[in-house]
Formats: structure tokens, sequence, C-alpha cells
């Protein structure tokens, strides 16, 4: 099975997990597992079939000379060319990354959009390599706010990535230098980048992250929900210099990456009702801004047909 999270808000475009933040994750899912399924299927079909052939003409070959006998079947050749014909890769591999494409492009029709209404999203989300990492590289019971945009007393407010596990939430703020810099971890309001060709500053990631956690404890407060927050300080490519450790913020350097990356993958976990719970409030308290469909445009719901393929 192909490791896919789940896009529940990209910056302030309209969702459907606002619909309903209980029912979507878990068709996700099983929309997800139905269609790899069927196209897994399909892309083995051709070989099985050729398989099967061969068995019931020669039931009393040994496995070796099958697989020869396999090989030299004239017909591999033809469907192999079929498979290519529907654009199917070759490998398995290769047909998992071209599974997790499309379905890519299925998250972000979903987070753009819902049976009535749209928003007009950048095209740049479609070669987005950050969001797609976070996408195609977690596991589906990650629920991920791509930037989202809160509302805080009428005025819009931008939040930093945001990771809802059935464990808990991580605020996750990015710094990607290039490969050879080093990050300074100061303790003022900025840090410092040095690399062989300049040295510059930023602003403290900190910042950042200190805005989004206010926002989303506040947010959790007034819905009587208790959930564990986590911020951390991710880099999969610089190392972190520091004197001493943050407070209540988590770095992962490039040395730390890898753990740190290991154990999000390896949480075995079903979704969470508090963590739906969580999700929900969050999106109740996300800026929206969408058009309403014209009637003849509107999306039909997979939740109203029984054979909703997102994998084509």
């Amino acid at each position: 099975m192909t490791l896919l999270a789940q896009l529940i808000k990209l910056q302030d475009y309209v969702s459907r997990y606002e619909w309903n933040a209980y029912r979507y994750p878990s068709q996700f899912i099983r929309l997800k597992q139905d269609n790899w399924k069927k196209l897994y299927a399909r892309w083995q079909e051709p070989l099985a079939e050729v398989a099967e052939e061969i068995e019931q003409e020669s039931p009393k070959l040994g496995a070796l000379s099958k697989i020869k006998a396999l090989m030299r079947k004239n017909d591999v050749d033809e469907e192999e060319q079929n498979l290519k014909e529907e654009n199917l890769p070759e490998t398995e591999a290769e047909l998992k990354q071209h599974f997790l494409n499309r379905i890519f492009d299925f998250q972000l029709k979903w987070a753009t959009s819902t049976v009535t209404e749209l928003s007009y999203m950048n095209r740049s989300y479609y070669t987005d390599s950050l969001l797609k990492f976070f996408l195609q590289r977690f596991p589906d019971n990650y629920l991920c706010m791509y930037y989202p945009i809160f509302t805080v007393k009428s005025a819009p407010v931008d939040g930093e990535i945001i990771l809802i596990s059935p464990i808990g939430i991580e605020i996750i703020y990015i710094v990607e230098e290039d490969n050879m810099a080093k990050v300074f971890v100061e303790s003022g309001r900025t840090w410092k980048i040095i690399s062989d060709k300049q040295e510059k500053k930023i602003l403290s990631p900190q910042i950042a992250l200190k805005r989004t956690e206010q926002i989303v404890t506040s947010i959790l407060r007034s819905f009587n929900i208790e959930f564990p927050v986590q911020k951390t300080v991710l880099s999969r490519r610089n190392t972190f210099i520091f004197n001493e450790e943050l407070y209540q913020t988590k770095l992962v350097g490039v040395q730390q990456y890898e753990e740190w990356f290991k154990q999000k993958r390896s949480l075995a976990s079903p979704l969470k009702s508090q963590q739906l719970k969580v999700a929900e409030a969050l999106l109740k308290h996300s800026q929206t801004t969408s058009v309403k469909r014209p009637e003849w445009e509107e999306d039909e719901d997979p939740f109203l047909t029984t054979d909703h393929d997102i994998s084509k």
C-alpha cells in the first residue's frame, strides 16, 4: 500500500474537509485503497493472464521451465505494449509513484473545491516539492494543513505547516538553505546563516512558530479540547549550531532528520475521534476564499457514487 497523508487545508482555499471533518478522512482512505487495488490489478493483469495460459498449457513443467516458457511467450511483448499504451510504468516502484502523482492532483482538487464552491488555486502548487514531500512521504493517518490562514478577531493571520496525527499536533517551520550552509541558532529575533558564499540573517523561526501555536491552542481551548502541541524547526539539508536547547521547540537538522522521519512514518494508528475533532475545530477558524460554482459546473460528490476512480 502506498503512503499518502491527507491535505485538509491549503492556504485559504475552500476544502471538502470543511464540510465534514469526520467523514472525508475515512472516505479518502477507502477511495485510495480501492483505487490502488484496481490500478495494481490492471497493471498485473496482462502478465497474470499469460502466466495462467502457460500453466494450463504445460501443467507438468517444472518451475524453471515455466519461467523460461513465460519469457519466450510472444504474448508478453504484446501485453507489455498494451501497458505502455495505457501509460502504466513497467516496475512496481514506478507504478506507486505514478499512483501518488495521480492522487496528488486529486488531493489538490479536494483542497480547493467542494460540490458547490471552488477557489482559484495558484498553479505553482502542482509542482510544489515541499507539499509533495508532506503528502507523499507520510501515512494517511496524518492530516496536513499547508500554510493555513486563520481568522483571528476578524483579521487573517498566516500559519505554519501543521501536521495533525492521532497522538498530537506538530507545527513545523522549514529552513532550507544551501547544502553546506550552517544555521546558527540565536536567542534574539534573528538567526544567522553562514555558507561559503555568504552570511545572512533570517527572522527567528520561533516567532512564527509561537504565533501559530498561540492560535492553535486558543482554538482548542475554546472547544475544550486537550491535545498535545509540539513546535519543530526542520531542515533536511542543514546543520543547526546552538549553545542550548530551545524552550519547548525541537530542532531537527540534517543529522536528526532520518530518525525524525522514521518515527513519523512508523506511527501505526488509525484515525482517532479526538484527532478529527481537532481538525474540525481548526478548520472552523481557518479563512476561506471561494466563489460559488455555476450550476452547470457543480462537481459530483464521491460519497454519492459507488465506483469513483481517482487513479485516472
